[in-house]
């Protein structure tokens, strides 16, 4: 097999890997909002068996199986990347260390599995474990993707720092919809763009954000009072202005700059996908945060990773292909 057919086999893998990480980030959301989160209160079995028993815990404890079905199914998959990659490690272009680092970043998604369950869904534990999802989503998005290997004009070249501030504002923003779902937040306004009828309600934001209240605590329905679960919805409602805000400019600088057509289209589709989260987000509070839309509003999420990803890697080069050339001359 030649280079380029490993290569292009690799990323097949690697899009096969990144749609499933999608579909778990998808069935995570399905799980926690359905209140299956303790559906098995033991891991890595439901019960101590592969497959939950037809009793009256089922209901609950198949959602939860049915999300660790596809996980391990994604493990299995980034472990045969690494496989492939260090088997074909001396090939030109053939990514390793990211690959590599996939890998720990599965096997700590899974510790951090476990740990949702042990921990009885503590907040902080959740919100990681999402944003653990979203990572390995990116990544293997990235790894999918051909690299650029055309020179960049200085306007497009500019455009990565923009990029790369859009990526940290989308992944704290990220993690506030961790923090507002998993303190079951998301309700405390049922009301937009006000929140309980005031444009500043009563709010307890010291409460709001302690990441640690200790063991022994079920998190199931939440445990903070209304003022703090007020105070995380609306934070999450500002970042989600900031943030948009930043992700909607970047996609029209990107429009406006780039020369390449894959670039502005990427860009259009980022500022379409913000606009669409904005709306799923919306529809959320005005329908009283029906289970359809509250798991599509991850699925906007992950929409957004991946146009950001792949603003990214066209704004990127070949490092790749650039450090085997280096190592080729030396």
């Amino acid at each position: 097999m030649d280079t380029q057919r490993r290569l292009l086999w690799f990323r097949r893998l690697a899009l096969a890997g990144a749609a499933l990480a999608a579909t778990v980030v998808v069935l995570g959301a399905w799980v926690r909002l359905t209140d299956a989160g303790l559906g098995c209160p033991d891991w890595p079995g439901c019960y101590g068996h592969v497959y939950p028993r037809a009793d009256q815990h089922f209901s609950k404890a198949i959602h939860e199986m049915i999300h660790r079905y596809f996980a391990t199914t994604l493990g299995v998959i980034i472990t045969s990347l690494l496989i492939f990659a260090a088997w074909n490690r001396k090939t030109r272009g053939q990514p390793l260390i990211a690959v590599a680092l996939l890998f720990l970043l599965v096997c700590l998604q899974g510790a951090l599995g476990a740990l949702t369950v042990t921990l009885l869904l503590k907040p902080l534990i959740v919100t990681a474990h999402l944003l653990g999802g979203l990572t390995t989503l990116a990544v293997l998005w990235w790894l999918s993707l051909t690299p650029p290997r055309r020179a960049f004009s200085a306007p497009e070249s500019g455009l990565r720092k923009f990029a790369l501030a859009a990526l940290a504002a989308l992944l704290l923003q990220i993690a506030l919809g961790g923090w507002t779902s998993s303190n079951y937040a998301a309700v405390a306004c049922p009301d937009f763009p006000t929140c309980q009828q005031s444009w500043w309600p009563p709010m307890d934001f010291r409460d709001a954000f302690v990441l640690w209240r200790g063991l022994d605590i079920d998190y199931t329905g939440g445990v903070l009072a209304n003022p703090a679960r007020v105070a995380i919805h609306v934070t999450h409602r500002l970042g989600a202005l900031i943030a948009g805000s930043i992700l909607i400019a970047v996609g029209a600088m990107t429009v406006v700059r780039a020369r390449s057509r894959s670039l502005r289209v990427v860009g259009a589709l980022l500022i379409g996908a913000v606009l669409l989260q904005i709306g799923i987000g919306i529809t959320m509070v005005h329908l009283g945060m029906p289970l359809a839309a509250a798991t599509s509003h991850n699925a906007g999420a992950a929409l957004l990773v991946l146009c950001t990803v792949s603003l990214l890697r066209l704004l990127w080069p070949d490092l790749a292909a650039g450090a085997a050339g280096s190592r080729r001359s030396a």
